[in-house]
C-alpha cells in the first residue's frame, strides 16, 4: 500500500447523514486524500446501520480511490472491508488486526512514538497542534517532539488539532506528510473550496521546505 499523505478528513456519524454525505462529496471533489469515520454514533445505532453508513461513505470515496479508515473499532472496520483503523491508544489485539493501514494518535509521549515505530504502524498523528474544541482531550504538542519523531520512526506523520488556512504557515519548520481536519472543511461554506485552499497552502509549505 502506498504511504498516506495529504488531507485527512474526519467525519462524525452523529451529524445528519444526508447533509454529511453531501459535504463529503464536495470535499472529495476538492481533493481530500483520506477519510476517517469517527466511532461516535447516534444512540441505539445498530450494527447493520453502521455498516450501511460505511457502505454509503465508500460508495462516494471509491470513485476517487480515497481510503476509508475506522476510528478505534477495528472489528467493524474488518467487517465493512474498510482500508484501515485509527487508534487513540495502543491496541491490545494488534496481532489480530488484518487491515492495510493502522495509525495511532501521539502527542508529547516519546514512548508512544517508540511503540509505533516498534510495531510498524502506517502513520502517526500528532494531537493537538493548536487548541481546538474537537480535540479538547489532547495536550498542545511540543513541536520539538515532532522533529524527534522523524528521527525515530519511518512512517507518515500527520498533524491535527485547530489547523486553519491562517495558521498553516507556522508548520513550515516541521517534518510532516499531511494534516487532519474536521471543522475547517465540514463547517466551511464550501467544503470543496476549503479543501483546495488547504492544498494550496500545503503545496506552498512543501515548496519552501525543498528549497
Amino acid at each position: 500500500m502506498k504511504p498516506l499523505a495529504g488531507i485527512y478528513l474526519v467525519i462524525d456519524p452523529k451529524q445528519p447523514w444526508e447533509s454529511l454525505f453531501q459535504k463529503l462529496q464536495m470535499a472529495l471533489e476538492g481533493g481530500i486524500n483520506i477519510v476517517q469515520v469517527w466511532n461516535h454514533w447516534p444512540k441505539h445505532t445498530t450494527e447493520d446501520q453502521k455498516l450501511e453508513f460505511i457502505k454509503s461513505v465508500k460508495s462516494l470515496t471509491d470513485a476517487y480511490e480515497v481510503p476509508v479508515l475506522m476510528h478505534d473499532d477495528w472489528q467493524l472496520a474488518q467487517r465493512a472491508n474498510m482500508d484501515g483503523v485509527h487508534f487513540d491508544d495502543p491496541p491490545e489485539q494488534l496481532s489480530m488486526i488484518n487491515l492495510p493501514y493502522i495509525g495511532i494518535t501521539v502527542g508529547n509521549d516519546l514512548e508512544r512514538i517508540q511503540w509505533a515505530a516498534a510495531n510498524i504502524v502506517s502513520y502517526i498523528s500528532f494531537c493537538a497542534i493548536f487548541p481546538s474544541p474537537s480535540v479538547a482531550t489532547c495536550d498542545i504538542v511540543d513541536q520539538d517532539k515532532i522533529k524527534q519523531a522523524r528521527e525515530i520512526i519511518d512512517c507518515s506523520i500527520f498533524l491535527s488539532g485547530g489547523l486553519t488556512h491562517n495558521n498553516l504557515d507556522q508548520l513550515r519548520d516541521l517534518p510532516f506528510d499531511g494534516i487532519a481536519v474536521i471543522s475547517g472543511i465540514l463547517n466551511a461554506e464550501s467544503p470543496k473550496k476549503a479543501v483546495k485552499d488547504y492544498i494550496e497552502k500545503l503545496e506552498a509549505i512543501k515548496k519552501t521546505q525543498t528549497q
